[in-house]
């Protein structure tokens, strides 16, 4: 009897590590000039200001989440510049081809070049989804570069895990 109750204990130990175990994601996104941008002076030096933007984006290479290709996404985001330097933080939401949506919390920073973005990077996790997509966890980092027609393309790298159904 006790070799079988060890025995069970490794084998949900085993199904245990599987559940958990991350799945690595990549993908390329390509985003848009802001639909939305608007920004105030901060008062305390000329080049200091604080903003909001919105931008629409295609995945150019889905990333594959549990089978599910991500096809578009919205980022919104608060931005701190102070001269050519931008730190934002915000929310992106990818809808799958399905419908099903992925809502990611990121944060970084952008180096403009005339008040234009020129490279970007910075981290992301998952805050929820929809679907058989509800309760993702997972995080990752992200790096932009512009396009010379003023958007940017963004490669970004990560891992997750879906609750257990």
């Amino acid at each position: 009897m006790r070799f079988r109750t060890i025995g069970l204990c490794l084998v949900l130990l085993a199904m245990a590590t599987v559940a958990a175990a991350q799945t690595k994601v990549t993908g390329v996104l390509q985003c848009g000039k802001p639909e939305v941008e608007q920004s105030v002076p901060a008062g305390d030096q000329p080049d200091h200001l604080f903003g909001v933007s919105k931008v629409s984006c295609n995945w150019t290479k889905a990333m594959d989440v549990a089978g599910f290709q991500s096809k578009t996404g919205t980022s919104t985001s608060i931005n701190e510049i102070t001269g050519s330097n931008v730190k934002a933080h915000g929310q992106h939401v990818s809808t799958m081809a399905t419908g099903e949506k992925t809502f990611v919390r990121f944060e970084g920073s952008t180096i403009l070049k005339e008040g234009v973005a020129q490279t970007a990077q910075g981290s992301w996790s998952y805050t929820g989804g929809t679907g058989k997509l509800e309760g993702i966890k997972g995080k990752g980092t992200y790096k932009g570069k512009a396009n010379p027609d003023g958007t940017i393309t963004y490669e970004v790298e990560g891992e997750y895990t879906l609750p257990p159904k």
